[in-house]
């Protein structure tokens, strides 16, 4: 590229003393031009640009074992029963198998879909190329189904360079590459990139000296074109999702293992309070953790630092930002509500407590769940409301008016009240989401507010003594744990 540059500047230097001369630059301006199109006519030919490639031979990206990868049992066992089909190919021409094309992985951001690719690779003996769906989108006619060719030769030739007998060619975001055909009227170049990833999929053989397995990921299964997900194709569609409580301890304990811990800490605990944490989050809460101690210069990271890099994840880093006293006040009568009521629906729930801003948020208060809980009642629904609104409720029995601080609570409170109603929990009995009148709604949502509404300000009058006491401690200390709010809370029961 340097060369490049340098050319250029002294051709241009030479056009312009001729042109000082008074030579005519016409013809060597068109010659000029000429060449130029000659190379980037060559650079389309070609794609552009290489492929990144991820080998498990003289790399320094080594390729990782399923035992490398934790919270994901289910999604490994199923991705070992059908990778044996490669491994084992005399017994499945004996059987007359044909062979798996294609594994599509599905599943939300961070759960370890790249990291199941790469095992998939080592598990089975396989080169392994990995390209992004994005590289393949162009404005030129044709690019990016010569990427798509040139990508599964690349894989083929670094097979037959590592004396392999397959390869895993990975397709991340596989959804840019794989939307549904005919969606854009005006640029025909995305349905030509996929017909051409299909051609090289039904290419596939049995027979081929190379076999090459496509795995593509993604977390938008809805947008792929139904002709990439029929059989033949994608043959195997693995579901990875986030991991349970088990599953996250087994990832604490990966990213954990290189970090010195202090005897106190309990990644039980810390399992337990991340439910709906992916593996990359947990990855992120381990090494936030280990900067917290660094900062400290503590020699081993203890349960606090985990704690509050749990908070760190889920809002981001404290800020400067002071609030005024009246501000700071108001910021612990709401969040006071929202604890006092999630400890009285759920006893044990509240976790963490604070006015210290993180992000957009000036306070906060943290609840866990004893496990993992993936079916609601009405009941923990309503509760889930209640909690959403007892902040405002808290300001307006103090101050006699709310905050827009209240805003994000109220929306979390419609959506949950929506979700009631198109469960077939409300007085509306069932319903189809899509032919349920707005009004109707409107009313069905409000109905199951006001409900929730009334009680829960009855609760907080019930409770004005340790409303008021947890207030003031809340002030002085800035931020409380579950168990010191459950001491101040039934300090008048003791």
């Amino acid at each position: 590229m340097r060369h490049i540059e340098i050319a250029v500047g002294i051709g241009v230097g030479l056009v312009l003393f001729l042109f000082w001369q008074g030579v005519n630059v016409l013809p060597v301006l068109f010659f000029a031009g000429l060449m130029l199109l000659v190379l980037f006519s060559g650079n389309l030919r070609t794609g552009g640009k290489s492929f990144a490639v991820v080998a498990n031979k003289g790399s320094e990206q080594k390729l990782i074992n399923f035992d490398d990868i934790g919270g994901q049992e289910v999604a490994k066992q199923e991705l070992r029963e059908s990778l044996d089909f490669i491994i084992d190919v005399q017994r499945i021409q004996k059987l007359g198998i044909r062979p798996i094309k294609g594994i599509l992985l599905s599943g939300p951001p961070g759960t370890g879909k790249t990291l199941l690719a790469k095992a998939a690779a080592q598990y089975t003996n396989s080169s392994f190329v990995a390209a992004s769906g994005s590289e393949f989108v162009e404005m030129y006619v044709g690019v990016g189904a010569q990427r798509v060719r040139q990508m599964f030769k690349q894989a083929r030739d670094l097979a037959r360079q590592n004396k392999q007998a397959s390869a895993v060619v990975f397709i991340d975001e596989i959804e840019v590459l794989g939307g549904k055909r005919g969606q854009g009227n005006s640029n025909m170049e995305y349905d030509q990139t996929l017909n051409e990833l299909l051609v090289q999929m039904d290419g596939v053989s049995v027979d081929d000296d190379i076999r090459c397995l496509v795995i593509g990921a993604t977390n938008r299964v809805d947008i792929l074109d139904p002709a990439i997900l029929r059989p033949g194709r994608f043959d195997r569609q693995v579901r990875v999702d986030l991991p349970d409580k088990i599953g996250r301890r087994s990832i604490l304990d990966l990213h954990t293992k290189n970090k010195p811990l202090a005897a106190e800490v309990s990644l039980d605990e810390i399992a337990q309070d991340t439910f709906g944490f992916s593996g990359a989050h947990l990855e992120s809460l381990a090494n936030e953790a280990a900067i917290l101690a660094l900062r400290e210069g503590s020699e081993a990271i203890r349960m606090d630092h985990l704690r509050s890099a749990v908070d760190k994840v889920i809002l981001g880093e404290k800020l400067d930002r002071v609030p005024t006293p009246e501000e700071r006040h108001r910021v612990a009568v709401h969040e006071t509500g929202h604890a006092l009521i999630g400890e009285l629906t759920r006893p044990g729930s509240v976790a963490v407590i604070t006015v210290t801003p993180r992000n957009n948020a000036l306070g906060y208060v943290r609840q866990t769940e004893a496990d993992d809980c993936y079916l609601y009642t009405i009941d923990r629904l309503e509760q889930k409301i209640a909690v959403a609104l007892a902040g405002a409720l808290a300001e307006e029995s103090v101050f006699g008016n709310r905050s827009t601080g209240a805003s994000g609570d109220f929306k979390q409170a419609a959506e949950t009240a929506k979700q009631i109603v198109f469960a077939g929990m409300s007085e509306l009995g069932v319903v189809s989401p899509d032919d349920l009148p707005q009004q109707k709604l409107h009313d069905a949502i409000t109905g199951i507010i006001e409900n929730v509404r009334i009680r829960t300000a009855a609760l907080l009058a019930e409770n004005r003594q340790p409303f008021a006491r947890i207030i003031e401690h809340l002030i002085e200390a800035e931020s409380l744990s579950g168990e010191e709010f459950r001491q101040l809370m039934l300090a008048d029961a003791a």
